[in-house]
């Protein structure tokens, strides 16, 4: 466990951001929500007490795992559309490389580079650490991989205010020795309306103990995309089910005087494409596998040769059907990918489609159905392109603004709850637009 700190935070706009929340405590919700819904008692309204005063407003950013861009536009998501046509949707906004989970997700709450940041794949490895893995609970939990950057949270509670999280990545570890107020490990099984209910309990919570800063994360479309495919109608219902919790929320909030007083930011951390058994890219049948050390495979595979055996290194960087390999220190620029020391050697990255192999995983897999969906590509893909919407008293009404990085949403986070940013790779300037008069 890292040692705590506790950094002095100028408040910055607070008063600013007060006269701008009193001037639009007034207006209407304007988002209707589907019917049918019933509200167990953790989103059932206040006692009469409550007042909706926290000064700035409180942030709820919502994760949708691998919801593409365009998914928005198939007519399973009524409350997101309706979120998005009464605030600001981006025509898209672009992942972090690699377009995988973890690395964008602690990119949207960093403003980092997973180079930077230093969770460079869902899998890796450190020379101090051992191997990472995004289902290895113990790893997860262990703030020695995470401590190259500092999340939106730690700043919040160093702050002297409160946080809380539903299964971020990150927000399990003690991160330079801090967690969030309130947070939950990983755990499939919670349903996506219970998600909701934490987070509108959190909520309920008095005013001195109130989270300034929520998260919130759905996995559900990303399972079904890499189970079924990305246009599947198993894509689809689990893009309704999502839904039906967002509208959960709306209501939640609504019935709690909230709804036009949180700022809520609702983004996917990459898209997702189809892929098939028969675009497979097996590295044995390339190179002898008995030289290679292989961290990951998939849309991309990282890798080591043995120094002893450069003509195996040699063929991978010689031309490839339907990949592409560097060495770390060549990877393209705009890739902003290579220098972290956890990233390895070699780097192979698939055409679109395609998936990069070898004959010991598929025999491990032989009794699990094909994968029909993927992410991991080169991110300026179209089919890569995340999600981004945003509505409440900071954000314009009914405005789309153009494509843009991820790295640009943790600058704007720290902006809506008047947090002095850590250093980031984002350009806040770039997104204001989207922002009202006062924010």
């Amino acid at each position: 466990m890292g040692v705590m700190r506790n950094r002095a935070r100028s408040p910055g706009r607070w008063l600013g951001l007060a006269f701008a929340v009193g001037a639009l405590a007034a207006l209407a919700a304007c988002v209707d929500i589907p019917d049918g819904a019933p509200l167990p008692d953790a989103a059932a309204p206040p006692p009469p007490a409550y007042v909706a005063d926290a000064v700035p407003p409180p942030l709820i950013l919502v994760s949708i795992d691998g919801f593409r861009a365009d998914l928005i536009d198939r007519g399973q998501t009524p409350t997101l559309s309706a979120l998005a046509a009464d605030g600001v949707r981006a025509q898209a906004m672009r992942p972090s490389f690699p377009s995988l989970t973890f690395p964008n997700h602690y990119t949207l709450v960093t403003g980092l580079y997973p180079d930077h940041h230093g969770i460079v794949d869902n899998t890796m490895e450190d020379g101090v650490l051992g191997r990472f893995a995004h289902s290895d609970r113990d790893a997860a939990g262990d703030a020695r991989w995470w401590n190259q950057a500092t999340p939106l949270w730690v700043s919040v509670q160093e702050a002297g205010r409160h946080s809380a999280t539903v299964f971020w990545p990150g927000s399990e570890a003690p991160i330079q020795g801090v967690r969030p107020d309130h947070w939950l490990p990983f755990d499939a099984k919670m349903t996506p309306d219970q998600r909701v209910d934490a987070v509108l309990g959190w909520l309920d919570l008095p005013g001195d103990q109130r989270p300034a800063f929520l998260t919130l994360y759905f996995d559900q479309v990303d399972h079904a995309e890499h189970e079924a495919g990305p246009a599947s109608p198993a894509a689809d219902a689990a893009a309704a089910l999502v839904d039906r919790a967002l509208a959960r929320l709306v209501e939640g909030l609504k019935r709690r005087g909230l709804f036009d007083r949180v700022n809520l930011v609702i983004v996917s951390d990459h898209g997702m494409t189809a892929t098939s058994p028969d675009r497979r890219i097996v590295l044995d049948d390339r190179v002898d596998m008995a030289a290679l050390h292989v961290v990951t495979t998939g849309p991309l595979a990282t890798l080591s040769v043995a120094p002893a055996r450069p003509e195996v290194a040699a063929r991978l960087l010689s031309r490839q059907d339907h990949m592409e390999c560097w060495r770390k220190q060549d990877v393209p620029a705009r890739f902003h990918y290579g220098r972290n020391e956890r990233v390895p050697p070699i780097l192979c990255l698939a055409d679109e489609g395609w998936v990069i192999t070898t004959r010991a995983t598929l025999a491990a897999r032989k009794d699990k159905p094909a994968t029909l969906g993927e992410h991991g590509y080169d991110n300026a893909l179209p089919a890569m392109r995340a999600l981004f919407v945003a509505h409440g008293p900071a954000f314009r009404h009914g405005v789309v603004v153009p494509e843009f990085p991820n790295v640009d949403v943790y600058p704007l986070l720290a902006r809506l709850v008047s947090i002095r940013p850590e250093r980031n790779d984002g350009h806040v300037e770039d997104v204001l637009d989207m922002l009202r008069p006062g924010f």
